[in-house]
């Protein structure tokens, strides 16, 4: 939609409380615009020509007063539902905001994939939005975080994907009052105050999370309850008033600009019309309390004071709506004429692995070759890799030597297991650097990182305790290139130490989970059983574009037999590529881990007892994993034992036996098996850990089982 400027008048004032008279009737006639979509939609909703609708109605001021000193394409803006007037103050189309409602392929933030006010803009700079309230704000923050590291390194800005970064930028995150009790968004004020970063936050409180009053949200307003933090400048705003806005904002976003630290400026705003039109308002709030809420309308008091000052008429200001509300309607029928989603594309973009040859084994070692063991190679790895890339920053709790004041005179830690020791020293502290005792602020922070071109290498200290990181995994980094149709990626290697076998670890030290997050589309898995393995599927993860689980088994960093001579540089293991650990024609043994070598153990001894061969397939990476080699195996062996770590009920095991029991049953022999841990946490003591985990002789007596059945 091109809008139609409103002829000037001679008798206007060219200027109303220091706002050009042309630039408010402009951001009038989009806050028409604003409204109007809103109105449009909630009638298509009706038509079911929309299936969704959230409202942007009563922040409109707040928006277009903010999209006046922002910079599209330059900043950087993580919005949320509410900011429908802000991002077509940022330029963005109705009728781009219409393909979305109605779910065109020709929706250019999505193509059809997400709801309605989930925003995105690849060429503004507005990062792909997602649901969760809140959980925008810490990637925010290692947007802002990436900003300044790109910085002080132009030269990566010609790197494929990495992003051009000025020096007074800022990133823009948005929430409504609920979703500040989110313990992100604490978490990510925390970091942006710490290392003052250029964040803005922006707080819209229309005093409602859909029928939740502010009143049983927070003890105090948000503004009073943030003023703890050192460094942070807040701000408490009438966010109906236009013309007091548009001062406000441009001496915070200047301060911001200014690269002293991030500011927060909470909003009163209204909303007028229900949360969304799921939500019917009137059930939980009075007549009265509508009827004053409407009075403090902001489009309605835009087009008062408008009008009282003389910059327009009234016939004027109802020409302006009825200007918006045609172009809208006009919008909408282009917007239903575009492009429908083609079913088969809708598994397009979840995750988009490079290809690499794989490699040939490497030769057996040499008697006298050096062997490596897996937490040295991983520790090697890691360096040979921060060397080669300058995009890549390891970070997470413990992972640096020291602080810089100290770090002449000590060891250095480098990791609860050693593997990131030295790359502080070697790489500097702003490429490898401790955090916060916070899973999500590391994994949250990484993925705005990895939004901006950097190859973050976030370590959660023991997978145990990655669940606060949930969200930031789940929700935000394995969705990203989906929920933008492959706009926006998310690259970035979490490391996190896994597994048992080491007595004395207990619940909290020893577990395993991975099928947990083979189920998250968009997420690569890898859980190497050997220091091989471990180089080569670091390499190739460093390679991806999207986010990889990288799972190293404690039990295996230190053990003779996961040792290996370091393979050459130019050795790169892609994912979803299994490996024969000892081959066999009587049945297969399909693992990953620290049960490979049980499995093989278990093998070698029916081997020698009972004449028995079992084939070990270690899978080496769960997701995507090698379906041919297990297929191949089968249909020699004609029997299948799945072993792993994890719980038997829920353990990626049971994918492994229903894929074989679907695609190879005319091959089976016998029933597939599975052995996995007992369904109940690690215990503490050594006895009743080993009861627990799998272990020789069980695996030896399942193999038995399957051959004699």
């Amino acid at each position: 939609m091109t809008a139609v400027p409103t002829p000037a008048r001679t008798d206007a004032p060219a200027t109303h409380r220091g706002v050009p008279a042309p630039e408010a009737i402009d951001d009038f006639r989009l806050a028409c615009t604003s409204r109007a979509i809103d109105d449009r939609q909630i009638a298509m909703q009706k038509q079911s020509r929309v299936f969704f609708q959230i409202s942007g109605a009563g922040h409109e001021a707040l928006g277009l007063a903010l999209a006046r000193h922002l910079r599209p394409g330059y900043d950087w803006f993580f919005p949320y539902y509410r900011d429908l007037a802000l991002v077509l103050g940022l330029g963005v189309t109705p009728g781009e905001v219409l393909l979305q409602a109605v779910g065109s392929a020709d929706d250019p933030s999505s193509a059809g994939r997400q709801m309605p006010s989930h925003w995105g803009h690849r060429a503004r700079h507005i990062v792909t939005q997602s649901s969760p309230t809140g959980s925008q704000c810490i990637p925010a923050v290692g947007c802002a975080e990436a900003s300044r590291y790109l910085v002080r390194r132009r030269h990566l800005s010609e790197l494929p994907g990495t992003t051009t970064a000025h020096g007074d930028e800022l990133t823009y995150v948005s929430l409504g009052e609920g979703a500040c009790s989110e313990g992100e968004f604490w978490e990510s004020l925390s970091t942006a105050a710490n290392l003052h970063l250029p964040v803005l936050y922006v707080v819209p409180d229309n005093g409602f999370a859909i029928s939740v009053p502010v009143s049983d949200q927070h003890p105090a307003p948000v503004h009073e309850l943030v003023r703890g933090f050192r460094g942070l400048e807040v701000h408490h705003l009438d966010g109906t008033d236009y013309f007091a806005l548009r001062e406000q904002v441009r001496s915070i976003v200047e301060h911001v600009r200014a690269g002293v630290g991030p500011a927060l400026i909470h909003a009163d705003v209204v909303r007028p019309y229900s949360h969304s039109a799921a939500d019917t308002q009137s059930k939980y709030r009075s007549v009265e309390e509508l009827a004053g809420e409407a009075r403090r309308d902001p489009l309605e008091r835009f087009e008062r004071e408008l009008v009282r000052a003389g910059v327009v008429t009234e016939q004027e200001a109802a020409e302006i709506r009825a200007d918006a509300r045609a172009a809208v309607a006009a919008a909408a029928e282009e917007a239903l004429a575009g492009a429908r989603p083609d079913p088969a594309t809708v598994t397009h973009q979840v995750l988009a692995l490079p290809e690499v040859p794989v490699p040939a084994a490497p030769p057996p070692d040499p008697d006298d070759a050096e062997r490596v063991p897996m937490g040295d190679a991983i520790s090697r790895t890691l360096h040979e890799q921060l060397a080669a890339d300058e995009r890549i920053r390891v970070f997470g709790e413990d992972v640096a030597d020291a602080r810089e004041q100290v770090l002449a005179g000590v060891e250095g830690k480098g990791g609860v297991f050693g593997t990131t020791k030295g790359l502080q020293r070697a790489f500097g502290q702003a490429r490898c650097f401790n955090t916060p005792l916070s899973e999500a602020n590391i994994v949250g922070r990484a993925v705005g990182q990895g939004i901006r071109g950097l190859r973050p290498c976030p370590e959660i200290q023991f997978f145990d305790y990655i669940w606060p990181a949930m969200t930031q995994l789940r929700s935000e980094a394995s969705t990203v290139r989906w929920r933008s149709n492959g706009a926006f990626t998310c690259p970035m290697v979490v490391r996190v130490p896994i597994g048992g076998y080491l007595t004395g670890g207990s619940i909290w030290h020893s577990q395993c989970g991975e099928s947990i997050f083979a189920h998250v589309p968009g997420l690569a898995i890898a859980m190497p059983s050997r220091a091989r393995d471990a180089v080569g599927l670091l390499r190739y993860a460093f390679r991806c574009e999207d986010p990889v689980l990288f799972l190293e088994h404690k039990h295996l960093l230190r053990q003779p037999y996961a040792a290996d001579r370091f393979p050459a540089e130019d050795w790169v293991l892609p994912f979803g590529v299994g490996d024969v650990r000892r081959p066999g024609d009587d049945v297969t043994v399909v693992t990953w881990g620290a049960t490979v070598q049980r499995c093989v153990e278990a093998a070698d001894g029916l081997a020698e007892r009972e004449g028995v061969e079992a084939e070990v397939v270690d899978l080496r990476t769960i997701a995507p994993w090698d379906h041919a080699l297990v297929a191949g195996s089968v249909q020699r062996t004609g029997r299948l034992l799945v072993v792993h770590e994890d719980t038997l009920t829920g353990g990626f095991g049971g994918e492994v036996a229903a894929w074989a029991g679907e695609h190879c049953f005319a091959d089976l022999d016998a029933p597939v098996r599975r052995v996995g841990a007992a369904d109940t946490p690690v215990p503490y003591e050594p006895t009743l850990e080993r009861a627990v985990l799998p272990q020789v002789a069980g695996i030896a007596d399942a193999i038995w089982d399957l051959v004699t059945w």
